[in-house]
């Protein structure tokens, strides 16, 4: 029923698309108005933590940034601290953690953001715990969405069937005021709005090829230079235009450590176990290979490949219809090698609860994604940003305009400067975790530092120690 405003009265009956994390947080939001909702999801929901099949990134390294924390204990208060109980490791930036980015190192200067590094089945468990303990949400599980009812004006539900069946007879209707699809970066829904008569989403595409490796391991006990030496809890190799391999060392809740090997088109870490340890000759430093040779490998090495950045532009004129909506990576997809996935899916479901809020009702399908896209606007800029500066990107969102060629060589000297200069370096923390807007980048304090200021001291080894705990390594200029 149409609204003032161009709304529509509030669901009585949502249908998710995906149990994922956006699907479930969306899940959380829809039901806080009331309505019933109803979570399709292809795989069997594990009784406890597991991996499953339909999240192909479950075995690599995930991380919620500070702002996906903040805004996760918005949804679900007291989430945080309930990965904190099951033991998701919490590390402080650049404090906790040895990273190499744009040329050397960073100082261990105290922290200024914070990163949470569960296993993603302990994320997903602790969410999906929350939203399901209300009773307002319910999962269909075992299911899979194979189309849309309704029209090229509205949707009225979606067309499933067990997975695997294939015969038309297999097939039924679940009605629904609103369909939401959460269903990740492998979304079917420009296929589902065509045979509506609809007009599926406009895509940006920006694409470098890279593809990453990911291994468990246990770590020795006794690292470099003898016992409690090496206070750090993680590393952080940053690759970039001159340097195109990155390496990422994260610690699990259960004492375990992921290890993230990643190279662009042509380059792509390999998935047999000799191979992978080689691989990291190609980094700037040999740490990520010394720590490797100390530690014991819990699993084989998986790849992933699927790493495009896509953005979905509902936002955009064209006939599509009511009760429908995009999130998460069905919405927005980012090359997950920076870490946003999970924050912008927590983001985007409260953007989702301010539009139901203060609409009063389900608001026009281009004024409901306008307001997600606004969401997942500053994610979208770093990893698109950084992309579109990497050898052989492709796609119709790469290049540079001549507009803004300026704002990216700032944005080179704050990377320059990010690892020596504390001021700088909060400032750009922050930003990327999506804690503060673009803008802190341009305060006068920084404008200063970066561009009046002269290159700062950072270490030109690994500094192992933090500066809190002895005098800073030694350092050098860099010119």
């Amino acid at each position: 029923m149409r609204g003032a405003g161009g709304t529509t009265d509030a669901p009585r009956h949502a249908v998710v698309i995906g149990g994922g994390v956006a699907g479930l947080l969306t899940a959380r939001v829809i039901a806080e108005r009331g309505a019933r909702v109803t979570i399709v999801e292809r795989d069997r929901l594990p009784a406890e933590p597991a991996q499953r099949p339909g999240v192909p990134q479950g075995r690599h390294t995930h991380v919620l940034l500070e702002g996906g924390q903040r805004a996760l204990e918005r949804l679900l208060p007291g989430a945080v601290g309930e990965l904190l109980d099951r033991g998701a490791p919490r590390l402080g930036m650049p404090e906790d953690m040895l990273q190499w980015q744009a040329g050397g190192w960073y100082r261990r200067t105290a922290a200024t953001a914070h990163v949470l590094t569960p296993s993603r089945p302990i994320l997903e468990s602790v969410v999906r715990e929350r939203v399901l303990a209300g009773g307002r949400v319910v999962t269909l599980e075992g299911n899979e969405v194979v189309g849309l009812v309704g029209d090229a004006d509205r949707v009225t539900g979606v067309v499933v069937r067990e997975r695997g069946a294939g015969a038309a007879t297999d097939r039924r209707e679940i009605p629904a005021d609103l369909v939401v699809d959460a269903s990740g970066r492998g979304t079917r829904a420009d296929h589902w709005l065509t045979e509506l008569g609809a007009e599926p989403a406009p895509e940006e595409r920006l694409e470098t090829g890279l593809a990453y490796t990911t291994r468990l391991y246990r770590a020795d006990p006794e690292p470099e230079d003898g016992p409690g030496a090496a206070r750090y809890r993680g590393q952080y190799v940053v690759p970039d235009p001159g340097q195109v391999y990155g390496a990422v060392v994260l610690p699990l809740e259960d004492g375990c450590h992921l290890v993230t090997l990643s190279g662009l088109r042509g380059c792509e870490p390999p998935t047999d176990d000799e191979g992978f340890t080689a691989f990291t000759e190609r980094l700037p430093h040999p740490l990520v290979r010394e720590w490797l040779n100390r530690a014991e490998p819990l699993s084989g090495a998986h790849g992933f490949r699927d790493t495009a950045n896509i953005r979905r532009r509902y936002d955009r004129p064209g006939r599509r219809p009511a009760g429908f909506v995009a999130t998460g990576d069905a919405l927005c997809a980012f090359n997950p090698i920076y870490g946003q996935g999970m924050t912008v899916a927590a983001l985007n479901a409260l953007a989702l609860r301010g539009e139901l809020a203060r609409r009063g009702g389900v608001p026009a399908p281009r004024r409901l994604h306008r307001a997600l896209l606004r969401s997942s606007r500053q994610a979208w800029a770093i990893s698109a940003g950084a992309d579109k500066n990497m050898p052989g990107a492709t796609g119709n969102a790469a290049g540079t305009r001549a507009v803004e060629r300026p704002v990216a060589l700032y944005l080179a000297r704050v990377q320059r400067r990010a690892g020596g200069d504390p001021v700088v370096g909060a400032a750009f923390r922050s930003v990327l975790a999506l804690m503060a807007p673009s803008r802190a980048l341009f305060t006068p304090r920084v404008l200063r530092a970066v561009l009046l200021g002269p290159d700062p001291a950072v270490p030109d080894r690994p500094p192992l120690r933090r500066e809190a705990d002895e005098a800073p390594e030694p350092a050098s200029g860099r010119g």
